[in-house]
């Protein structure tokens, strides 16, 4: 069995604010506990999107990024994650890419399809209600993937050639799947939906570092 010390830890942060605080407080406090998590030795800190809420700083989730990387030097900086149906592919790719340009090897892009607030907020977001659906989520991540390939008329830059670890991020089975369909890790949001973590994995790893299938019975 594996000790402790062998175990890659990470810390997923909202920002939130105190009572009686404020969010540049909030905000300092994220960067200062990146800084403290890293020098304990943890594999990667990511911070989430959220909109409209007032406990919880961390809305422009790409600039609060850029400053924990720029105050850290080892510990990788990701998003948990970038809402994707909340913004354009191109821009995704752009940020992203000057990220891994001023960062390399230290970025993670995690990607999720819901919108981190609420429907008024979303719609203000988004531009319109025809907007709030999801179903093109698969479109729109096929599009991103293709900017940081350098694919089609339009070019991500930077974005092309400086393309960050991609991961999906899900509560349920279909972020799991599509992810599987195209070769991306997977990071299961067990804080929201702890009874189905076990239930929604699609395998597991062996002491040895093969995959095997999991027993779930979905």
């Amino acid at each position: 069995m594996s000790s402790l010390s062998e175990v890659a830890l990470s810390v997923l942060d909202l920002s939130p604010i105190p009572s009686g605080a404020d969010a540049g407080t909030a905000l300092r406090s994220t960067v200062e506990l990146a800084r403290h998590t890293e020098r304990l030795g943890y594999r990667r800190f990511w911070v989430a999107e959220h909109h409209n809420m007032p406990g919880i700083a961390s809305s422009a989730t790409t600039v609060l990024m850029s400053h924990v990387a720029a105050a850290t030097e080892t510990i990788r900086v990701g998003s948990g994650g970038i809402m994707l149906p909340n913004h354009a592919p191109l821009v995704v790719a752009e940020q992203f890419g000057m990220l891994e340009a001023f960062h390399p090897g230290r970025i993670d892009l995690g990607i999720g399809r819901a919108p981190g607030t609420d429907q008024r907020t979303a719609i203000a977001l988004r531009g319109s209600a025809q907007a709030l659906g999801a179903d093109d989520f698969p479109q729109k991540l096929t599009e991103l993937l293709a900017y940081f390939d350098g694919d089609g008329p339009v070019r991500a830059v930077p974005g092309a050639g400086y393309r960050p670890p991609v991961w999906l991020l899900g509560s349920s089975g279909f972020s799991a799947r599509l992810a599987g369909s195209l070769g991306l890790p997977f990071a299961f949001a067990h804080h929201f939906s702890a009874r189905n973590t076990l239930l929604r994995c699609s395998c597991t790893a062996t002491r040895s570092g093969r995959r095997r299938p999991c027993r779930s019975r979905t």
